[in-house]
């Protein structure tokens, strides 16, 4: 029996908002977003309950109570249970975590504000079910949780820590398959040199320095290649990209953000090798989406990565070192048709939301 669910999506923009929409698309419930604009993350967490249930109220009276809700962990969830009354008392609430602000790395030279590691600890105690995007996002956070409760001079109550271990799943993102169709039915690569793909955020978390100076090693070496960077920037753009745009001018075949999905996706499917050098990755969907759409992986060995790929890809894929990036990205300039020929996109696809979708629905069913 089909059943409403509210989702509680505050930070509605990006991956945020791709995962929230598809899941709506894809469950077989009633889910019916509740969302704010994807900005000021600070303040959503602080002050966006208010917000929240003004919206909540407004649906209930239309529609009556949720069968269950789903929100996101940018929600500070005792302050909506509160506001959002009576609209909210008994119902069964799924808390997933894209992210926590306990093992989320702070930009350089900031330290971390510890009120909202807190809000993410106070959210989870008060949720039914507490779901995280990957293995590796579940012990990061737990690693941390220990000492954000030290911290504190007394009645830290370390005991709830097994409490929220139980209540813990991991159900990964789900990705859109449909929208990462190739460009024509027809489509076959295109000649020309090794097109490398950077699709990560512009930001300092997935360490960009690092990517372009394998890019600048692999030019010094006399490699031929070229070079697709795409990706979106919420702050300041880190330096090196500017740098990069400069001394690896000859090589850039895209430089920028692609506003629109088509020409991100085209893009996609031009490319032949998928790099991450990042110091922070929860799950991954940009490299899966590349992933099908036909690169060829190479990601670090830790982080969420390892989870990502099946063990059996782990040699050939996941590398230990920068040196041993840039030897897996000369060999893969000398050999670009077998580069090409490989497929990788089976990996991808499970974790198409036609598959997660009814997992989401099962653990959401079992709260009912």
């Amino acid at each position: 029996m089909s059943r409403n669910i509210l989702l509680i999506s505050p930070y509605h923009t990006g991956s945020h908002r791709a995962w929230a929409e598809g899941y709506a698309r894809h469950s077989r419930h009633n889910v019916h977003l509740i969302s704010m604009a994807g900005r000021f993350w600070k303040w959503r967490m602080q002050g966006g309950a208010i917000e929240m249930a003004l919206q909540i109220k407004r649906w209930g009276q239309e529609n009556g109570r949720a069968d269950a809700v789903l929100v996101t962990d940018m929600v500070n969830l005792p302050a909506l249970i509160a506001l959002a009354r009576p609209w909210l008392d008994s119902t069964p609430i799924l808390y997933y975590a894209h992210e926590n602000q306990l093992s989320y790395p702070p930009p350089p030279g900031e330290k971390r504000d510890l009120t909202y590691g807190m809000i993410n600890t106070l959210s989870m105690l008060c949720a039914d079910k507490i779901a995280f995007n990957s293995a590796y996002h579940r012990h990061a956070f737990f690693e941390e949780l220990p000492r954000l409760l030290k911290h504190f001079p007394d009645y830290n109550h370390l005991e709830i820590i097994p409490a929220l271990k139980d209540k813990c799943v991991v159900l990964p993102v789900g990705l859109e398959l449909a929208s990462l169709a190739p460009p024509s039915p027809a489509w076959q690569p295109t000649p020309g040199p090794l097109r490398i793909l950077w699709n990560q955020r512009w930001e300092y978390d997935k360490n960009p320095a690092a990517f372009f100076a394998a890019m600048l090693r692999l030019q010094a070496s006399g490699a031929s290649f070229q070079m697709i960077v795409v990706g979106e920037n919420f702050r300041q753009r880190p330096a090196e990209f500017e740098y990069a745009r400069q001394h690896l001018a000859d090589h850039l075949l895209h430089f920028g953000y692609l506003p629109d999905r088509a020409s991100y996706v085209r893009r996609l499917w031009q490319a032949d090798v998928v790099v991450s050098t990042a110091i922070h990755e929860f799950f991954g969907i940009s490299v899966l989406e590349a992933i099908y759409c036909g690169c060829y992986p190479l990601l670090p060995r830790r982080l969420s990565y390892p989870e990502l790929l099946p063990e059996s890809y782990h040699p050939q894929h996941l590398t230990d070192s920068a040196d041993e990036l840039v030897a897996r990205l000369l060999w893969a300039t000398e050999h670009v048709s077998a580069v090409r020929q490989q497929t990788m996109q089976h990996v991808a696809a499970a974790y198409g939301w036609e598959r997660l979708a009814p997992l989401y629905d099962q653990h959401l069913q079992v709260l009912m």
